[in-house]
């Protein structure tokens, strides 16, 4: 929703003249210092207070309601609007704000009327009329939406134009409508060049952010960027900090921390400037950095955020415990809708001190919450027939380049039989790309819903008859739990985000394999499972990595074990393990890939931690991230690669598969911790997986000591992957859709017994 605006002249009638004594005009100004410090709550009690004894001002009332919608609060909203506009039929503002709440909870009929009745008020406003055609468009009623959208420029008149245009244009991109977007985005651009006043820099920036960002969408990549380079211009700081995140968005990293400490030398004394600086450090795994900058900010002043990040930077540093409590502790101040709870349940999935079963506990006790009053599945009207085609709706935010979720679906979309499964994905996510632009072409329907709250998104998907409703994502970011412990389809299943057991109430199913959900290991799980015969992930690369040329130098030079797993799993035991088999290799090296390891600090912190069980820092060597195609090709100098415990490598195992580098894994006691299992074991390689950490370190000593059998295994692997069936991308995706098939037969036949 818009921000509500607190121009008082947006009435359809003239203000009554209200006299107020002293005190009640003091807490009125006071409630508005709140509100415009954005402290909803205590904005809120005082026009209360100032109602209480004069319920017919209705510049309190209008301020009150709002202050219900900033809180998160829509349905006491709603009854809010509804009462102030019984009190006050002709303010135009009331009748405009509860249309945009309407058209966020998806009540569109309502909002259509909201919107018909500020119009009718003020027929010369255009906001009205402009929210209109935005509510027509997501309808689909485009011709009726251009006529509004005309009549909103006639009503704003010439002085109106740009900002019009601007608008919409936002509403479009906010849609997914891009093409449109771009239309009117360059309207406004070309009012703004015949304008003759000066337009202010700031502003000026915010619109070549938003046409590089409708650029960048489209795939002109060039012209995006040459975009944000004007945009840079700007020199506010919630421009620049604005220009930072949308860099980082599109992989920009190193542009956006140079925006950030543009900001910082522009606003030295504020603390939001260097917070931003922090948060972005952090998010590039600069951690030590992101640490003394953050002290930086909370010296200027208090920062809400200060504990999030110090957890974050725990996580990505390898102390999953102290991550796991700043994140409960965050969750338990925030309530039961927090997202922080998600940031926990991740943490706890790194922990060496939880018991499988206590990492399952822990998930159920989080999300539990999550499934008050949910949707019943007897609600739905989707026609039980069990050999129909089957509308499948996949929610994600991950389709763009690098992101395991689009490593593995790409060759699933691309293969999907368009008689069996109609298939939309809603996507919730930020990062656009040449992946992302792949998947749009490769899907019947694409819905863009990252500015959807919960309400929109579930009635579309109803709209839509979707039957099963796979979420990609679990508790990473960008997620949706919430839509799903709701229920929003008749079947919901989990699948690939996420390495485990959601605990969200209402996913009835999870896909995994015989290896990572053993029979046997169902208390585990909060859903139902769905078994895939061969390993639940494939490794099929749509790009060509050549296969390194092992010869017989590679069984000459010194034995090289790897890793290259991000940070948070290497964990206080993984390195105890590690340095055992060092130990026991002599002269043996281990080489470390990982974002982290740009970072200096990080770098000492592990040789530290390895010094300490006894590796010298000679036998360790640190890369920091490349490219993928460089990061594929650098498997090469790796000879076996050492799987980390209790968060196994996923993606990363099975590249290091791909490139002729056999990985040495322990089988743990759920999902995530048997990953490593799954790949070895389909690949036929089962001698390489370990029941224990004495067992791991004898089968790398063993593997280690024989290396003409190692350099033998490893020039054949690609090879004995490709005539492996879990490597068969085609049979894969068939059995994908069986497992679709099965999800949706056992519905049918729970519904046909009435349960």
């Amino acid at each position: 929703m818009n921000s509500p605006t607190l121009d008082s002249n947006e009435k359809g009638a003239e203000p009554v003249t209200i006299e107020l004594t002293a005190e009640l005009a003091q807490a009125f100004q006071e409630a508005h210092e709140h509100f415009k410090a954005h402290q909803w709550a205590q904005a809120q009690a005082l026009y209360e207070r100032v109602l209480k004894e004069v319920p017919q001002m209705e510049p309190a009332a209008l301020q009150w309601v709002r202050c219900l919608v900033l809180q998160g609060h829509p349905m006491q909203a709603r009854e809010g609007f509804s009462q102030v506009l019984r009190n006050f039929p002709n303010n135009y503002s009331a009748w405009l704000e509860a249309g945009h709440l309407c058209r966020q909870q998806a009540q569109h009929q309502q909002a259509q009327v909201c919107y018909a009745k500020a119009i009718g008020l003020v027929p010369g406003r255009f906001e009205a009329r402009l929210s209109m055609a935005r509510l027509l468009e997501d309808q689909g009623q485009f011709d009726a939406g251009a006529v509004e959208y005309h009549r909103a420029l006639q009503a704003g008149g010439a002085d109106k134009a740009r900002t019009m245009h601007w608008r919409m244009a936002k509403f479009r991109l906010e849609r997914g409508d891009v093409p449109r977007a771009l239309e009117s985005m360059r309207q406004a651009l070309l009012i703004l060049r015949l304008a003759s006043e000066p337009l202010d820099d700031n502003e000026r920036a915010e619109m070549q952010m938003d046409l590089g960002d409708i650029f960048l969408r489209l795939g002109m990549t060039e012209d995006g960027h040459r975009a944000l380079e004007r945009a840079s211009a700007g020199t506010a700081e919630v421009t620049l900090a604005r220009l930072a995140e949308l860099s980082f968005r599109y992989n920009l990293w190193q542009e956006a921390q140079e925006v950030l400490r543009r900001s910082v030398a522009l606003h030295p004394d504020s603390g939001t400037a260097h917070w931003n600086l922090a948060h972005s450090l952090a998010e590039s795994w600069c951690m030590q950095e992101a640490l003394e900058v953050l002290a930086k900010a909370e010296a200027l002043s208090p920062q809400s955020g200060a504990k999030s990040m110090r957890a974050s930077v725990a996580g990505r540093s390898g102390d999953a415990d102290t991550a796991m409590r700043l994140y409960k502790e965050l969750a338990d101040e925030e309530g039961p809708l927090s997202k922080m709870r998600s940031s926990a349940a991740m943490s706890a999935l790194y922990s060496d001190k939880l018991s499988p079963q206590d990492v399952a506990d822990l998930h159920r006790e989080l999300f539990a919450p999550l499934g008050a009053r949910a949707r019943a599945v007897g609600s739905f009207k989707n026609k039980k027939s069990p050999q129909r085609k089957l509308r499948v709706g996949l929610v994600t935010a991950d389709f763009h380049h690098q992101h395991p979720v689009n490593i593995f679906m790409q060759p699933v979309l691309a293969r999907l039989d368009p008689k069996a499964v109609d298939l939309t994905v809603y996507f919730t996510g930020v990062s656009y790309d040449d992946q992302t632009q792949l998947a749009k072409r490769r899907v019947p329907h694409w819905v863009e819903v990252t500015a959807w709250n919960d309400a929109q998104l579930a009635r579309r998907i109803e709209e839509d008859g979707i039957d099963i409703l796979l979420d990609l994502a679990g508790h990473t970011s960008m997620q949706r739990m919430s839509l799903f412990a709701q229920r929003a389809a008749p079947v919901q299943a989990t699948f690939l985000g996420y390495p485990g057991s959601t605990g969200v109430p209402n996913i009835d199913w999870l896909v995994a394999d015989s290896v990572v959900a053993p029979p046997g290991s169902e208390n585990l799980f909060s859903e139902k499972l769905v078994r895939l015969p061969g390993s639940v992930f494939c490794f099929s690369p749509e790009v060509d990595y050549p296969f390194p040329a092992y010869d017989a130098s590679h069984a000459e030079r010194p034995l090289t074990f790897g890793s290259f797993n991000n940070v948070p799993k290497l964990t206080p035991h993984t390195v105890k393990l590690w340095a055992a088999v060092l130990q026991e290799v002599p002269g043996s090296r281990l080489l470390l890939k990982a974002p982290s390891f740009k970072d200096a600090g990080a770098i000492e912190s592990f040789v530290q931690r390895f010094e300490a069980e006894g590796i010298a820092r000679e036998r360790l060597e640190f890369r920091g991230p490349v490219g993928l195609t460089d990061m594929m090709a650098e498997y090469a100098d790796v000879d076996i690669a050492l799987d980390p415990t209790p968060y196994n490598g996923g993606t990363t195992t099975l590249q290091a598969l791909w490139m002729g580098v056999p990985a040495v894994v322990k089988a743990g006691g759920n999902f995530v911790s048997r990953m490593g299992a799954s790949f070895m074991t389909a690949a036929g390689l089962s001698e390489w997986v370990a029941e224990s950490d004495a067992d791991y370190v004898r089968i790398a000593a063993a593997m280690a000591r024989d290396r003409q059998a190692l350099l033998e295994l490893k020039q054949g692997m690609r090879e004995r992957l490709l005539a492996s069936p879990a490597w068969d991308i085609d049979q894969y995706t068939r059995d994908f859709e069986n497992a679709l098939r099965q999800m949706w037969l056992a519905h049918c036949q729970k519904s046909s017994e009435g349960v």
